[in-house]
C-alpha cells in the first residue's frame, strides 16, 4: 500500500478502539501485523508515513487493512494479543524470553540426561529459563559432580559395553552399562528435580562437605575452585524457595514493575507445589504518564495471552484497569497485593530482580529509541578480515543486553580473493541462510551490525534479501564513526550511549575477525618456512610487520632490520632467498 491508500482506508474507519490488521492478499491473506488502538482512524491514518524501516516494510508489502471495533481500549488490548497469539504476524514484536534464555531439562527416558538447552525434547521435565548462562553450567556441572546424571546422546548412550571417560572422570555414574541400578539413578534425578525446585541444600551441602575434606588435606586450590562452585549454586535460588510456603498447594505467578524514564522492568518470579523454579524479567515501553498500575494492567493480558495462567497473581502494584481485574475474576484467578508476610516477602524478591534488570548498558534502550527499533537487546557483529584477498575470514559476535555473549560467537572462512563487499555478502549469507533453514541454534537477533561503510551495508542488504532474512541492519563506519542505515546516515556525538554500545560491538567484531584470521596465516606454510635463519617467531612477526609474503618481498634492507630479530645477515638472507 502506498501513502494515499493508507490514508483513503483510513478515512473510512471509525474514530472508536479496535484492533486492525495488515494483510497481504497476494498470499492468501496472510496477516503481517495485529495493532491496537484508542482511535482507529489516527492509528491507521500515522501508518502513511511509518517512522521505521521495518514497518514501512510491511506497509508496502500489505494491501488491506481490516479492522475490529471494541467498546473500551482493554477489550482491544486482549484481542490483539489473542490475534497475535493465534496468527503469529510476522512483524509483531512477541515475548521472546523464553527462547533468549537457557533452559535446563531432563529427558524422558529410563535414565534420563541433564542438559542446557534452549529447544527443549516434548515430555522433558524444563526448569528456567535462567539469564546467566556461565552461572547455570557452573550448577550443571556440578550436579553431574555430585549425582552423576548422564549428559551423553542417546547415540552414545545405546549400546554401550563398558562406560566412557565422564565415568572415569567423576561426571557420570555410569547407567549405561549398570554401574550404577536404575532405582538408585532415578533417586539421584528426583533429588537433582528438587534443588530446581528451589532445595539448594540437596546441591550445596555435598559441595560444602567435599570442600572442607580439600582444604583438611591442604588441597588449597580445589578448596578454592569448590568454593567458587559452592557460592554459585547457593546464590542459585537467590533464597526465595522458603518464602513461597503459605502457596505450596497452588501455582503463583509474582510480578513486580520498577519504571525508569520512558521504559519499565517487570519480573516474574513463578512457584509451583510450594518451590519457586523460575524467574525471568521483561522490559516494556511505558507512554508518558503511566504509573506501575498501568504497566501491570498492560503486561498482564500480553503476557498470559500466550502462556497457561496461574492460579494466583501477587502483584508490587494495583491494576488500574477495571478490564483486566475483571477478566482475571471471571477466569478465577486470584489477585492480591499483599501488605505483610510471607508474600510480601516474595514480592519484595520480586522487586529485587526487576530493579537488577534497570542496571544494564542504557545504550540498549537508546540504540532500540534512536533507531526506531522494537528492541536491541541482541546484536549481532559481523567483519572481515584477510591479507591481500588471501586467508580471509569472517567474524561474527554477539551481545546481550549490551555484553559479550561469547558463547554465541561464531566464525566462517570465506572465498579468496580481494573484494570485502564480497566477502562481507557472502558471510552475511551464510548466517542469513542458516537461520533460515534452522540450522543456527541461536534466537534471531534484533539487529544485525556491519563493519564498515555504505558499501559493506549494501552488500549485506543484498544478502538478506536473497534469502529472505527480515533482519534490521546497520552499518558503523571507521574513519568518521557515522552510522549508516538504508534511508538516513547517523553522526552522533560520541559520547553518547548508543554509539558507544555500536563501537564496542563493532570492535570486537574486528578483533575476533582478526585473531582468527592471524591463527589461520600462523599456521599457514609459507616462502618463509624455507629461509634459513627464521623461526615461528620470526615469521609471525614479519608478517604481522608486512602482511604477507609478498609484502616481506618487497621491503627494503632497512625496514627488514626494523623487525626485532632481523640483524644485518638475515636481512640479506631474506631479500636473496624470497
Amino acid at each position: 500500500m502506498d501513502q494515499a491508500a493508507v490514508r483513503s482506508r483510513a478515512a473510512d474507519l471509525p474514530t472508536e478502539p479496535g484492533v486492525y490488521q495488515f494483510l497481504d492478499g497476494g498470499t492468501d491473506g496472510t496477516v503481517l501485523y495485529v495493532g491496537k488502538a484508542v482511535d482507529l482512524r489516527d492509528r491507521v491514518r500515522s501508518y502513511a508515513d511509518p517512522r521505521g524501516e521495518r514497518i514501512r516494510r510491511m506497509v508496502e508489502r500489505a494491501d488491506a487493512v481490516e479492522v475490529v471495533v471494541t467498546d473500551t481500549e482493554t477489550q482491544a488490548l486482549l484481542l490483539e494479543a489473542n490475534l497475535i497469539k493465534r496468527y503469529q504476524p510476522r512483524y509483531n514484536v512477541r515475548l521472546r524470553d523464553d527462547k533468549s534464555y537457557p533452559l535446563v531439562q531432563l529427558t524422558d527416558h529410563a535414565a534420563p540426561r541433564i542438559e542446557i538447552t534452549r529447544d527443549p525434547d516434548e515430555g522433558a521435565d524444563v526448569f528456567g529459563p535462567f539469564t546467566d548462562k556461565g552461572d547455570v553450567e557452573t550448577v550443571v556441572k556440578a550436579i553431574r559432580a555430585t549425582y552423576g546424571l548422564r549428559g551423553c546422546s542417546d547415540h552414545k548412550y545405546a549400546n554401550r559395553d563398558r562406560p566412557c571417560l565422564d565415568y572415569d572422570i567423576g561426571l557420570c555414574s555410569a547407567p549405561c552399562t549398570g554401574e550404577i541400578d536404575p532405582e538408585t539413578y532415578r533417586e539421584d534425578v528426583d533429588a537433582v528435580r528438587r534443588f530446581f525446585r528451589g532445595e539448594t541444600g540437596i546441591l550445596a551441602e555435598p559441595i560444602r562437605e567435599e570442600m572442607d575434606r580439600a582444604a583438611a588435606d591442604a588441597a588449597f586450590e580445589r578448596a578454592a575452585n569448590l568454593r567458587d562452585r559452592l557460592d554459585v549454586v547457593e546464590s542459585f535460588h537467590e533464597g526465595g524457595a522458603e518464602a513461597v510456603e503459605s502457596t505450596a498447594d497452588r501455582t503463583t505467578d509474582v510480578l513486580a514493575v520498577v519504571l525508569e524514564g520512558d521504559a519499565a522492568t517487570v519480573a516474574r518470579l513463578h512457584s509451583s507445589e510450594g518451590s519457586l523454579v523460575d524467574r525471568e524479567r521483561h522490559t516494556v515501553e511505558t507512554p508518558d504518564g503511566q504509573q506501575a498500575g498501568d504497566v501491570l494492567a498492560a503486561f498482564v493480558p500480553q503476557y498470559y495471552a500466550e502462556r497457561e495462567l496461574p492460579d494466583r497473581l501477587l502483584l508490587s502494584d494495583r491494576l488500574t484497569d477495571d478490564e483486566v481485574r475483571s477478566w482475571l475474576t471471571d477466569v478465577d484467578v486470584d489477585v492480591a497485593v499483599p501488605g505483610a508476610g510471607r508474600e510480601a516477602t516474595l514480592v519484595d524478591l520480586a522487586l529485587k530482580n526487576a530493579r537488577r534488570g534497570t542496571g544494564r548498558d542504557d545504550g540498549v534502550a537508546a540504540l532500540a529509541e534512536a533507531l526506531d527499533l522494537d528492541a536491541a537487546d541482541r546484536i549481532e557483529g559481523f567483519d572481515v578480515s584477510h591479507t591481500g584477498g588471501s586467508g580471509v575470514v569472517g567474524s561474527d559476535v554477539c551481545f546481550v543486553d549490551g555484553t559479550p555473549e561469547k558463547p554465541d560467537y561464531r566464525r566462517k572462512k570465506l572465498p579468496e580473493g580481494n573484494d570485502d563487499y564480497a566477502a562481507m555478502r557472502s558471510l552475511i549469507g551464510w548466517r542469513a541462510k542458516r537461520a533460515i533453514e534452522g540450522r543456527d541454534d541461536r534466537p534471531d537477533p534484533d539487529l544485525l551490525l556491519i563493519d564498515g561503510g555504505e558499501g559493506q551495508l549494501s552488500a549485506a542488504r543484498d544478502a538478506l534479501d536473497a534469502v529472505g532474512w527480515d533482519v534490521p541492519a546497520v552499518a558503523l563506519a571507521k574513519a568518521e564513526e557515522r552510522v549508516i542505515t538504508s534511508g538516513r546516515t547517523f553522526d552522533w556525538d560520541g559520547g553518547v550511549p548508543q554509539l558507544r554500545l555500536l563501537q564496542r560491538v563493532r570492535d570486537e567484531a574486528h578483533r575476533f575477525a582478526v585473531q582468527y584470521h592471524e591463527t589461520l596465516r600462523d599456521d599457514a606454510s609459507t616462502a618463509l618456512d624455507d629461509v634459513p635463519g627464521i623461526g615461528p617467531a620470526l615469521r609471525v612477526r614479519l608478517l604481522g610487520r608486512f602482511g604477507s609474503v609478498a609484502g616481506v618481498r618487497e621491503a627494503s634492507i632497512d625496514e627488514l632490520r626494523d623487525v626485532p630479530g632481523v640483524g644485518d645477515a638475515t636481512a640479506e638472507t631474506i631479500r636473496r632467498q624470497l
